[in-house]
């Protein structure tokens, strides 16, 4: 009986750790071989660091070389929420200063590591070191300088992870920023201090500088010319083109108001757009220099031409009523557009009909310019199929036709190239453009010329002649829609468009005024003039005069 009860202890005890042994052998097969890749994995991560390198991002230049965009460190503000040593004082900072920051550390799930801001000012970190708070804590992270926030509507800025996000910043993103390195390095997996074999995963390539057209010292002389006029009629904004018409290549494209790319903060967030491309209007008078121009190619009429404008402000043409500026008796072509007169214009648009539209489009309006630029609008022109019986009326001088400004400097270059469109550019080097399509002819170019110089020593663009250079120009006044529908003699725009010409040196500039705070100006006294400061500082600049 002793023997059967000490054979079944014995049993048991077998049984017992032959259950153990299994359960062992079980755990160090799973340890072994199921888990063998996920504890490799494990170690590797303890003595295996996967780093990545960002180069700096390139610089962008002006036409002259001159550094208009480049990399600076950003200085940075964070706490650590897990080891703060004056609590008391922080929470009364950032309750001041950053109140947002403040809910998200008294929450319950506030982070380890926090940023307060980033891309702060110098001035306002000098503030913050003023305080002495222990708490807070400098990063210097890659940034953006700009010298002339002038420059802003065609760099466009970065963000706070120094990424492009408009203009030259955004359309060459990666050119500009690169490609990051990668390396796998090996480290002592207790201390972490101690690093031994690095391997080059993936090599990094460093920016790609930008060499813009802009011209960094004439923007800026064309951008105080035109805040001092904007101020000047307490107008609500202005703009200034400057482009080559032969090359495209795009000199000036500045913008009142503007934004500072430096402010970390933008208020106004639809100053971050380059109106220039990004808008459209209804420019008015300038419009009538391509009716004409499709007259003259149609063979409709000459420039001697004569044609009743009636002797009045108050005209009727196809049965709709409209006025013009001032009442004119027997015009020709060429005066029609000398002294803008919108009865003259509606007769020439009544003859010519649907061809308006067509030429219209061949001048480019209604399509895009060839500039890749971030938001940038076609326009509209109302189309034949949906016309009224006021439509050509309203085409002949400048209304149911929305364009940019960029496509009317591109359109008026066809009166100093020969008569092709060129694509505008804003980078080096230029493409040339494809085969130079003569839209028109050089008869009606050459003509178009003659009434364009004329509007200017003759007509309504008086105040913008310059002597000793010739000059071409067309003014523009125009009323804008209101929240009704309607358009009110209380918003009006004031737009010039001209050449300037001395030997093979051409440029063609749109100055535009908009909402000035007086509602009976015309162009010819406020665009024209500015046109005419801007001109005359351009020429210096270029040593022309």
């Amino acid at each position: 009986m002793i023997n059967k009860i000490a054979k079944i202890r014995v049993f048991l005890i077998a049984l017992f750790f032959g259950m153990i042994f299994s359960i062992l052998l079980s755990h160090i097969y799973l340890l072994q071989i199921i888990k063998h890749p996920f504890f490799c994995q494990l170690g590797q991560q303890q003595y295996q660091v996967l780093t990545k390198t960002i180069p700096k991002r390139a610089p962008i230049f002006d036409k002259n070389n001159k550094l208009i965009a480049t990399e600076k460190p950003m200085p940075a503000i964070f706490i650590t929420p897990d080891n703060l040593k004056n609590r008391e004082s922080l929470i009364q900072f950032l309750s001041e200063q950053y109140p947002h920051i403040l809910k998200k550390l008294l929450s319950e799930k506030s982070p380890h590591f926090m940023y307060i801001a980033r891309n702060i000012s110098d001035a306002e970190l000098s503030a913050i070191d003023t305080l002495s708070l222990p708490d807070i804590y400098v990063l210097q992270e890659p940034g953006r300088y700009y010298p002339l926030a002038c420059l802003s509507p065609v760099l466009g800025r970065t963000d706070i992870d120094n990424n492009g996000i408009g203009g030259l910043e955004l359309i060459y993103n990666k050119t500009l920023a690169g490609e990051p390195a990668y390396a796998s390095i090996e480290k002592d997996a207790r201390s972490g201090h101690y690093y031994f074999n690095k391997k080059i995963i993936k090599s990094g390539v460093a920016g790609t500088p930008i060499y813009s057209t802009i011209d960094s010292t004439l923007q800026f002389l064309a951008y105080e010319e035109l805040k001092e006029t904007v101020n000047a009629f307490q107008a609500k904004e202005g703009a200034v083109v400057i482009m080559d018409p032969v090359t495209g290549a795009l000199y000036v494209m500045a913008m009142v108001p503007n934004i500072d790319p430096q402010q970390s903060i933008i208020d106004d967030v639809s100053l971050l757009k380059n109106r220039i491309v990004t808008e459209t209007y209804e420019f008015g008078s300038v419009m009538k220099t391509f009716l004409a121009l499709a007259a003259l190619e149609e063979k409709a009429f000459t420039p001697t031409d004569v044609i009743d404008c009636e002797n009045t402000k108050n005209g009727i043409v196809n049965g709709k009523k409209f006025t013009t500026w001032k009442a004119h008796g027997l015009l020709t072509l060429s005066e029609i557009i000398e002294y803008s007169n919108n009865i003259g214009t509606a007769k020439i648009a009544q003859t010519l009909g649907k061809k308006v539209y067509e030429h219209y489009r061949k001048c480019g309006f209604g399509q895009p310019t060839g500039l890749n630029f971030p938001g940038q609008q076609k326009g509209y022109i109302t189309h034949p199929k949906t016309w009224s019986k006021a439509s050509l009326n309203s085409l002949s001088f400048g209304y149911e036709i929305r364009a940019t400004l960029l496509q009317l400097a591109r359109a008026f270059s066809l009166f100093s190239n020969g008569g092709y469109l060129p694509i505008p550019q804003l980078t080096y080097p230029l493409t040339p453009p494809p085969d130079k399509e003569k839209l028109y002819s050089p008869e009606s170019i050459m003509h178009m010329r003659t009434i364009l110089e004329k509007t200017c020593t003759q007509g309504t663009g008086h105040a913008a002649v310059i002597p000793g250079v010739t000059v071409l120009g067309k003014t523009g006044t125009a009323r804008l829609l209101d929240g009704a529908g309607n358009y009110s003699p209380l918003k009006n725009i004031y737009t010039f468009t001209g050449i300037v010409e001395k030997g093979n040196y051409k440029r063609v500039i749109v100055t535009f005024i908009k909402e000035a705070a007086r509602h009976d100006l015309y162009a010819s006294g406020v665009a024209a003039p500015l046109f005419e400061r801007i001109a005359q500082k351009m020429l210096i600049h270029d040593k022309m005069i």
